[in-house]
C-alpha cells in the first residue's frame, strides 16, 4: 500500500535512499572486517597492518551515519587491532 498524502510520499522516497545507503554501508565494513580476518587467518602481518586503516575509515562511517552504535565501533576497532596485534607479537 503507497501513501496518499504528499508529504508521507517524499517520506517514504527518502526512507528507501536511506535504507540503501546504509545497507551499502554495513556491507563494505562487514566485507571489509572479514578481508582483514582472512589475512590475519593466513598470518600476514604487514597486510594486515596495512588495511587496518581502512577497516577503521568503514566502521567510523558506518557509526558516523548511525548505522552502528557508538559503544558497537569501539568494541568492534578494539577486537580488531587485539587479533592484529597478537599475530604480531606470535611472529
Amino acid at each position: 500500500m503507497s501513501p496518499i498524502i504528499k508529504s508521507a510520499k517524499k517520506a517514504l522516497r527518502q526512507s528507501k535512499k536511506r535504507k540503501a545507503l546504509n545497507i551499502k554501508k554495513k556491507d563494505r565494513m562487514k566485507k571489509l572486517i572479514k578481508e582483514l580476518r582472512v589475512f590475519v587467518d593466513e598470518k600476514k602481518t604487514e597486510e594486515a597492518k596495512n588495511f587496518l586503516p581502512k577497516v577503521y575509515k568503514a566502521i567510523d562511517k558506518a557509526e558516523k551515519s548511525g548505522v552502528i552504535k557508538k559503544n558497537t565501533t569501539a568494541r568492534k576497532k578494539s577486537r580488531l587491532t587485539r587479533i592484529v596485534n597478537q599475530i604480531t607479537v606470535n611472529k
